[in-house]
């Protein structure tokens, strides 16, 4: 989740403005970036508690360790909630979870160099607190009331907001981790062909990186419980978008869809103004309640933006959102798996073909399947491990064409493997790890902490 927007303060004077912001994301070919995000679940070494912000073992205290290399702190209300280095940042999500939001780069090798050194700087200053870091989908161990909360405004009205709207909103503000990518498009046409196969394949990526299989110290019935957690958050902001697939969708489109969900608030002056539940349609007409007579800003519509949480979400970048978080390999492979399905045409073209005649119904049926189920679930005589299977081949094919090369002349495709382990064997980092906790671990989720950290 992101912290305030640094878009300028610049009035917003007419609807085309809106549309504009996401327009401008366009980008040529050559200009193509890659920004992965992924976030992870901090633990005490000795009892395996999260840590709390503050105390000498705190979030707090792990932000300011890693200054040391060269990160700029970042503060509210005199507390260092972020970090800000070379077009990167470390950001904390609502109960500490660390998050790497990495700058926009050119090959899925830089990103593991990346996420590498950031794992390891992490692991330096973490190590001296006596703290580890893990990478699942859903906390296994820690119940809701055991997650600390990190001093951040927006989330104060978030936590207040939640219960509102669904069950499980604090459950995936205190307990899950992601691991997500952001990419651009060319133009309105781009984007919409993009959007529409990363919409429709975000439930093979679920399966593929299912990875959340216990809650509070035990089996919950679901192979990625994180992915479960969305469909009881908050409707009005989550969710497949299935107008997405109707004709005439594109910007103004998108832009309608936001308008339609619900504030959370305006950040003024260092302050968060509770609007939660409340119409940006209204603040557009003055008629804010809470700020009386104000007009939202293009900083106010840039935080809005962040506060739709859909499987797929546009900003400037189609961003990738369906994936549990895991460890080094898979991070790297999340990026790998969606540049080479989106980034090569002739990939792009196959992979629509694989999507194109999908009823609703059926995306729906995947979408809500695959968090139980995962690759076992049945489509269209076949399972999911089928369609990922296929997926995976149009990526590594997009990713041969596109050639990049490290220094040592190898290309992205290495970075699949560890997927194409997953289908091969047909056997999800979930499912290993129920096998573990049914056999070695003898029913204890404790030696997770141990045998998966970072």
């Amino acid at each position: 989740m992101s912290s305030p927007s640094h878009v300028a303060d610049t009035p917003i004077t007419d609807r085309s403005q809106l549309v504009e912001v996401i327009a401008s994301g366009e980008k040529p070919r050559p200009q193509w970036r890659i920004g992965t995000e992924h976030e992870k679940f901090g633990f005490r070494l000795d009892d395996l508690r999260p840590p709390t912000f503050e105390g000498e073992r705190g979030i707090q205290a792990l932000l300011t360790g890693l200054t040391r290399f060269g990160w700029e702190p970042v503060q509210e209300n005199g507390n260092t909630i972020a970090l800000l280095r070379d077009g990167a940042s470390v950001t904390l999500e609502p109960a500490g979870q660390l998050e790497l939001s990495g700058g926009a780069l050119e090959s899925i090798h830089q990103t593991c160099v990346e996420t590498g050194t950031h794992l390891n700087e992490v692991a330096q200053v973490a190590g001296e607190l006596q703290l580890g870091f893990l990478g699942m989908g859903f906390q296994p161990k820690w119940t809701r009331a055991d997650m600390p909360w990190m001093p951040k405004g927006r989330y104060r009205i978030m936590r207040e907001y939640m219960p509102r709207v669904g069950s499980l909103g604090l459950d995936m503000m205190t307990r899950t981790s992601t691991v997500q990518v952001n990419l651009d498009y060319a133009s309105e046409a781009d984007m919409v062909k993009k959007f529409r196969v990363s919409l429709a394949l975000q439930p093979i990526a679920t399966a593929l990186f299912a990875d959340s299989p216990f809650t509070e110290g035990a089996p919950n019935g679901y192979l990625s419980y994180r992915s479960h957690i969305w469909t009881d958050t908050d409707a009005d902001r989550t969710g497949m978008l299935d107008f997405v697939f109707e004709d005439g969708f594109g910007y103004e489109r998108y832009v309608d869809y936001l308008l339609d969900v619900p504030m959370y608030f305006s950040y003024r002056d260092g302050v968060y103004h509770d609007a939660s539940g409340k119409s940006f349609r209204r603040f557009l007409k003055g008629q804010l309640d809470v700020l009386p007579g104000a007009l939202p800003t293009l900083r106010d519509w840039s935080d809005h933006m962040t506060t739709a949480f859909p499987e797929v979400r546009l900003k400037k970048y189609l961003e990738m959102r369906g994936a549990d978080s895991g460890p080094w390999s898979r991070i790297c492979a999340l990026p790998a798996f969606w540049v080479g399905l989106l980034y090569d045409d002739a990939a792009l073209d196959a992979a629509w073909d694989l999507v194109k005649d999908f009823s609703l119904a059926e995306r729906h049926a995947l979408r809500d399947g695959v968090p139980r189920l995962a690759l076992h679930l049945p489509f269209r005589g076949g399972s999911v491990r089928d369609l990922a299977r296929r997926a995976l081949e149009i990526s590594r094919e997009g990713l041969r064409r596109r050639a990049a090369l490290n220094g040592d002349g190898q290309d992205e495709t290495r970075f699949l493997d560890v997927l194409q382990e997953i289908v091969d064997s047909g056997k999800t980092a979930a499912e290993r790890k129920l096998d573990l906790f049914h056999g070695a671990w003898n029913g204890s989720v404790d030696p997770v902490f141990r045998e998966f950290a970072y």
